[in-house]
């Protein structure tokens, strides 16, 4: 499995007070040097951490892949054609929530996620959905024209540890066969930690992990050079 780092937690604390520290495009460069093979960062409608030159230094920047996480909003897709990241990871997004809540319905929206992903896929953008790991949301994930789905592993994390941690994970394990059978590879992500992370292991197939919340959590303690390396460790 790959590993992707989520920066979008080193700007919400440079945006605490403005200014420029900490430098999003520093953290992306101390995460490529000690493992990850791509740098997620999720441009919000309401830009409360990631902004748009931030997504347009690190186009320029990376040594590895740029991951745009976004919602179907139109501007924020005329930005990725003009970015063109490597991949784009489409999620669902409420103004209100702290963070996503839950995966996007593609199957109550086959017909408008095709149409709006159309352009990206058009432009060479790898496009993933971010989905619940339900098994109509994987087969109408399959009818759009993306290539990767994303599974949503935050209810797995909130219950690991406790008795509908099994129940969960094979949700999960089940989705990612059901994806692989349809033709989509599978990456996986939200609320992965150092203590839940080693699971995943027991999926076959998985291509990356999206993790950024406990990487940048650890990182206040340890440094960011070693909370990505050991996250990189525990899952290669």
């Amino acid at each position: 499995m790959l590993l992707g780092v989520n920066i979008d937690h080193v700007a919400t604390l440079r945006n605490a007070r403005g200014g420029v520290e900490p430098s999003v495009e520093k953290a992306a460069e101390i995460a490529e040097e000690n493992g990850a093979t791509s740098i997620t960062t999720h441009l919000r409608e309401d830009r409360r951490h990631i902004k748009d030159e931030d997504v347009y230094s690190l186009i320029d920047k990376l040594k590895t892949r740029l991951n745009l996480e976004m919602a179907m909003a139109d501007d924020i897709q005329q930005i990725a054609i003009d970015v063109k990241p490597y991949s784009i990871c489409l999620v669902p997004e409420k103004r209100q929530e702290v963070t996503t809540e839950g995966g996007l319905d593609v199957a109550g929206q086959v017909e408008r996620v095709s149409e709006f992903i159309k352009p990206l896929l058009d432009a060479g953008i790898i496009v993933s959905l971010f989905i619940d790991p339900d098994e109509e949301q994987v087969k109408a994930s399959a009818q759009t024209g993306a290539q990767f789905i994303e599974l949503h592993t935050g209810t797995y994390s909130e219950c690991f540890g406790y008795e509908e941690e099994e129940a969960e994970f094979q949700k999960l394990k089940k989705a990612a066969e059901l994806a692989q059978s349809l033709g989509l590879k599978v990456n996986a992500g939200h609320g992965l930690n150092y203590e839940n992370v080693h699971r995943m292991h027991e999926i076959d197939g998985l291509y990356e992990l999206n993790i950024g919340h406990s990487i940048i959590s650890r990182a206040v303690f340890t440094g960011l050079a070693e909370a990505v390396s050991k996250m990189r460790n525990l899952i290669k």
